[in-house]
């Protein structure tokens, strides 16, 4: 009798088993964040902190600590910069227990790999950096003659690598956790609240590092920042249409069967004569506006379009959660054929 009980109960919460394209997804995502945190960890070990540029976040904290090292004692400059690691390691590790009890385990989940991995790439290559700079470089950081050069090379590899950790819906944790928490509690925007921290940090290494650095710092945190929001809509994007035409249902006809997307027939009204009309709304990638406009035209020279640039496209079609755009199609999958089904009017299939 006990083991018919025990059985059912592990009938009843038996996992199910995951298919073979979850486990491709998960494993996908997992070496996308060991890279954008190891992207993210390069540009500040080998292009940022040896230059003296200041930054945001916990890295920036770190970076302060070292320049005050530097600065207002004997210690050396390697030793610094492993104090650096250890403020961050230090910092982020602080912010995530407190982001775990206050804002719950979906953000630790979230933020726990950026939380031990950033530092753990950053202390790995702070120690490359101090090989290649001593053994190799004749004492030199890298780009140290050309700042300008370090700053963008350093800004980029840092917002591409936060970026597309962001992408498949992960965290970089750090000050980001205070922002959620300031938005949960107090209802402050978490991207005001991320900007305050930023050049509030950067602002605080004024004390250790001479003004031209700070402002290095201002530009890594506006170009960096700029890349991010980039990089977590690629594949995202889409070209939204907006057709009027008396030819509207040859023009359905040839979005459904030779562009492969689904289209919405809208019912209006012209503004001038009060004539019924019709309007047609599609999404499309960038690369087949060319052919649609090109096949309208063959349609219906006078058809009216308008055209715009949408930031993010979901559903069959498209993609759905992570990282479609990446992803290999089940056997016998293809959402080209799936979109070009036959769809009633009124209905839009990719949204």
């Amino acid at each position: 009798m006990k083991f018919a009980f025990f059985r059912t109960l592990v009938h009843k919460i038996k996992l199910k088993k995951p298919t073979k394209r979850q486990v491709m997804r998960l494993l996908l995502n997992s070496l996308i964040i060991l890279l954008g945190n190891a992207l993210a960890a390069a540009a500040s070990a080998f292009f940022i902190a040896p230059n003296h540029f200041v930054m945001g976040g916990t890295t920036g904290l770190g970076i302060f600590v070292s320049n005050m090292l530097t600065r207002f004692t004997d210690l050396d400059p390697n030793t610094a910069d492993w104090m650096r690691n250890i403020t961050v390691y230090a910092v982020n590790i602080s912010l995530f227990i407190l982001g775990a009890i206050l804002l719950g385990k979906k953000l630790a989940v979230t933020t726990f790999a950026g939380t031990i991995l950033y530092p753990s790439f950053l202390s790995l290559f702070t120690l490359a950096n101090q090989y290649y700079v001593e053994e190799i470089n004749g004492g030199q950081a890298i780009a140290s003659s050309e700042p300008m050069l370090a700053a963008a090379l350093g800004a980029l590899m840092f917002g591409f690598g936060v970026g597309i950790v962001i992408r498949v819906g992960a965290s970089t944790g750090g000050t980001d956790i205070p922002a959620l928490i300031l938005h949960k509690f107090l209802g402050a925007p978490v991207s005001v609240s991320l900007w305050i921290f930023d050049f509030s940090i950067v602002a605080i290494n004024l004390i250790a590092v001479p003004l031209e650095h700070i402002l290095y710092g201002v530009l890594i945190t506006f170009f960096s920042s700029f890349i991010v929001d980039k990089v977590t809509l690629i594949g995202m994007r889409g070209t939204q249409v907006k057709i009027i035409s008396t030819h509207y249902r040859e023009i359905r006809d040839m979005i459904l069967t030779k562009i492969g997307r689904g289209v919405t027939v809208l019912y209006g009204q012209t503004g001038y004569l009060e004539q019924d009309c019709h309007m047609l709304l599609t999404v499309i990638s960038h690369r087949q506006l060319v052919h649609l406009k090109a096949e309208i035209e063959k349609i219906d020279p006078a058809a009216f379009l308008t055209i715009s640039v949408v930031s993010e496209v979901r559903g069959l079609g498209f993609r759905s959660d992570g990282v479609e755009f990446l992803m290999p199609q089940e056997k016998g999958e293809d959402p080209k054929k799936l979109a070009a089904q036959p769809a009633e009017e009124g209905t839009h299939e990719e949204n």
